[in-house]
């Protein structure tokens, strides 16, 4: 067992061998997840080209989302300082050094309002998530700034995170006044253009397109890390050739999405949510309804051209294989493509899109006219309906038509599956009762009329027979034995006096977001499972001192776990040890799925795996994998697309990376339907089952299925009017009993504290086995609900039961 006195970090304050050889890997995954849009011939640009470097993110390039998924890392690399280590001459150093002052200034009134603001408050965190700092606008673009360009660069940042959504306006999800002044005087001047978009989500941009007459090159990277400066570089410079593709549909207009004047704040009612598009989200809103996208769903340009054809489909297991060749058709860059494979499915009168992605898989590096030939695995659940009515999971009969391609837009019909007779994959129980009806979109019947016209194309044809799914047996529960009232402790963490919130909760390593109990460790050998935050690296404190008096950890606030201590110094004394813990900023989740590499994403949680060893992290509170249902989702940056399969094999990737060797765990969250942040802790996610199940839970289900995670975090929200963290529908019925689920489900940070959150007892007769951080009222609420049988001791037998064997497991080598 670990020693209390053992310290997380270093004494040597000096870059390690580990940092570097992760900040290599942060710069790769950077470049893999930009996405070119378009492309004039502007891009690559030649070493020797003079460049005009402006707009907000050029010197403070934004690295990554704030709340828990920020990384106090030691530094970080802006586009500013990608494009001047690697030579490039830049007319634009006053615009640069006067946008720097401005910077400064704005950071310290920043600050000052968040202290201020801080103490109005009970909980300090909430005075940070409501008042994200925005980048000031920088002077004026002038003809000045240009003189000897012959190209500019105008960098667009937006920065978002935890607690607070976005808004459709002017700043955030529209261009700034300041924006659109100095992209027409950049118009006026003749430069070829290249806009670079320095955002976790969509900035509109059909206007800006429409009107810029010369030469344009535009550039999604994202929030891409600590190395993002010199990813971009690399990809300006053509050092590295795009190979990014989206994984969510850019609108030409905000109005073009889905409940865009009911979402969140926009329709001023923030206690519910009506999912009325029903499963019609992200591209299968556009796609089935005939709505023209800006940039849509899979689409990302490179250096190069690709060809997509089919090859050969054959019967797999529980599925099939379709095999795709792709050839690179250019004649300068070696690039990678993405081979899609979509799926338009029978209409069968009920709500149905008109494809959805079947398939992926991503080539290897090709020279021009280098061919492979890659395999795409379609399980048969992917071409299968849930029917409430029913409670199953069908497979009509009918002609399902396959699209290959390198994006949803390109891909093309190439042939034809026949299933004979409707196959009922396998059957469910009813889960989360709608109280409150609403109009839920219903069928499209552009859909139907494309998907019939598909159908009826001469292709090549198989029959398929799908196989009903292998029904998971549920793990025998680990029941805890023992005086169930020495147990009750095991259901919420250790609880920290007046430090029981984000970021500041953990005691045994300095900036880690909590830990489960230690209060059957001395007794029955249990120890307490270390937490971190994520899910772009783990989320601790820089550094640290110890008082050599006493070898306790000087203590810090909330507010110094935040921005690098930025908003509260630590206490400084003199003559004690410092502990360093400089953790890797890689780029946000987002960024990395648009990689659509699984190899990348496993090997970027292998990396997260060696920084969780070595600062004696048990938990990494992440991958997040909700849906990106709404463009003003402030979270969804850590999220990694608006499609179920690709997020559900992109967290099995980090999963399968970061459990490699058992010793360490991910934590999948946030179960489910946390698409908003505006009251993220009383809303109401209203939505039907089919939705649930098709689209909110899907990826999740593909997750524990492929790559069992250690753990599973609950959402905030309330789902049709019953907490996450209390819902046994969620918890048991569908995780452990539906899909086997043999982990441990733990609450979000303080679900517990509001007055009309979770109930503590209910978390653990829900299967919600841990409240976390731990509060002092929830003991007590679980010991009166057991005392007077709310609460049966079965529950609280199972929920440490599976604690208990969880912190043995990951801990039996410390």
């Amino acid at each position: 067992m670990r020693s209390a006195h053992t310290y997380s970090g270093s004494l040597q304050a000096a870059p390690s061998p580990r940092e570097k050889a992760h900040a290599a890997l942060a710069r790769k995954a950077a470049a893999a997840g930009i996405v070119l849009l378009r492309n004039d011939n502007v891009l690559p640009l030649d070493p020797d080209t003079s460049v005009a470097l402006l707009g907000t993110g050029a010197g403070r390039t934004v690295k990554g989302g704030i709340g828990s998924g920020d990384v106090n890392n030691r530094a970080n690399v802006s586009i500013y300082e990608g494009l001047r280590t690697a030579g490039v001459h830049l007319t634009s150093e006053d615009w640069i050094n006067y946008y720097e002052a401005l910077y400064h200034g704005a950071r310290l009134a920043w600050k000052d309002k968040i202290l201020d603001d801080a103490t109005k408050v009970e909980n300090p965190f909430d005075a940070y998530a409501a008042n994200p700092f925005v980048l000031p606008q920088g002077r004026p673009v002038a003809m000045s700034d240009l003189v000897g360009a012959s190209v500019a660069i105008y960098v667009i940042s937006r920065i978002s995170g935890e607690g607070k959504d976005r808004t459709p306006t002017a700043g955030d999800y529209l261009l700034s006044d300041r924006e659109t002044a100095d992209l027409r005087t950049l118009n006026e001047a003749g430069l070829p253009l290249v806009l670079v978009l320095n955002a976790g989500g969509p900035v509109e941009l059909t206007d800006l397109l429409a009107e810029y007459r010369h030469p344009l090159a535009v550039l999604q990277i994202s929030q891409p890390g600590q190395q993002g400066g010199e990813a971009v570089t690399d990809i300006l410079l053509g050092k590295a050739v795009p190979e990014g593709k989206l994984t969510a549909t850019w609108a030409k207009r905000y109005a073009d999405y889905p409940c865009a004047d009911t979402f969140g704040a926009c329709n001023g009612d923030l206690e519910k949510e009506d999912y009325a598009e029903g499963l019609y989200v992200g591209y299968r809103w556009f796609d089935s309804f005939g709505i023209e996208p800006l940039f849509g769903f899979g689409h990302g340009l490179s250096y190069t051209t690709f060809a997509t054809v089919f090859t050969a489909l054959r019967a797999g297991d529980h599925g099939v294989e379709v095999d795709l060749t792709v050839t690179n058709t250019g004649d300068r860059f070696t690039g990678r493509e993405v081979a899609q494979l979509y799926a338009a499915c029978p209409q069968t009168g009920t709500a149905r899109e008109y494809r959805r992605l079947a398939g992926f898989a991503k080539t290897r590096p090709l020279a021009p006219g280098e061919s492979q030939t890659v395999t795409v695995a379609v399980p048969a659940k992917q071409l299968a309906e849930f029917l409430p009515g029913r409670g199953a999971w069908v497979i009509p009969a009918g002609v399902y038509t396959l699209f290959a391609g390198g994006s949803l837009a390109e891909a093309a019909p190439c042939a034809h599956l026949t299933v004979d007779a409707e196959v009922v994959l396998e059957t469910t129980h009813p889960i989360c009762p709608l109280h409150h009806p609403f109009g839920e979109a219903g069928p499209a019947a552009p859909a139907m009329e494309k998907a019939a016209a598909a159908a009826a194309l001469d292709l090549p044809a198989f029959v398929f027979a799908p196989l009903s799914d292998e029904v998971p047996v549920p793990a025998p529960v680990p029941m805890a034995d023992g005086p169930v009232d020495e147990l009750v402790p095991m259901l919420y963490g250790n609880i920290t006096q007046g430090a029981s919130t984000l970021g500041s909760a953990g005691i045994r390593v300095p900036g880690s977001a909590g830990e489960t109990s230690e209060a059957l460790e001395a007794s029955r050998g249990v120890p307490s499972l270390i937490m971190a935050d994520g899910p772009a690296g783990l989320r601790l404190r820089q550094s640290y001192q110890v008082d050599p008096a006493d070898g306790s950890v000087i203590p810090t606030g909330v507010l110094g776990s935040l921005e690098n201590g930025f908003l509260d110094e630590p206490r400084h004394l003199e003559g004690a040890d410092t502990y360093y813990q400089f953790c890797t900023a890689f780029p946000v989740g987002t960024a990395l799925a648009q990689s659509w590499d699984p190899a990348l994403l496993e090997e970027f949680g292998r990396a997260i795996a060696a920084e969780m060893a070595e600062f004696h992290i048990d938990l990494w509170l992440a991958p997040g994998m909700n849906i990106q249902r709404h463009p003003l989702c402030g979270r969804n940056f850590e999220y990694y697309a608006e499609d179920p399969l690709l997020s559900g094999l992109m967290a099995a990737a980090v999963t399968r990376g970061v459990q490699t060797d058992g010793t360490r765990g991910v934590t999948i969250k946030h179960f489910a339907c946390n698409n908003q942040e505006d009251h993220r802790m009383g809303v109401d996610a209203r939505v039907s089952e089919q939705a649930l199940r098709e689209i909110y839970l899907r990826g999740f289900e593909i997750a524990v299925k492929t790559a069992a995670p250690a753990a599973l975090m609950t959402s905030y929200n309330r789902i049709n009017g019953v907490q996450a963290a209390n819902n046994r529908d969620l918890c048991t019925v569908v995780a452990r009993g539906e899909w086997g689920f043999d982990g441990l489900i733990m609450s979000d940070w303080n679900t517990t504290v509001p007055a009309d959150g979770s109930e503590p007892w209910r978390c653990a007769a829900a299967g919600n086995d841990v409240i976390m951080p731990g509060n002092p009222h929830d003991d007590a609420d679980i010991r009166a609900a057991l005392a007077d049988g709310r609460l049966a001791e079965t529950d609280v037998r199972a929920c440490a039961g599976r604690l208990m064997a969880m912190a043995r497991r990951l801990t039996a080598n410390r």
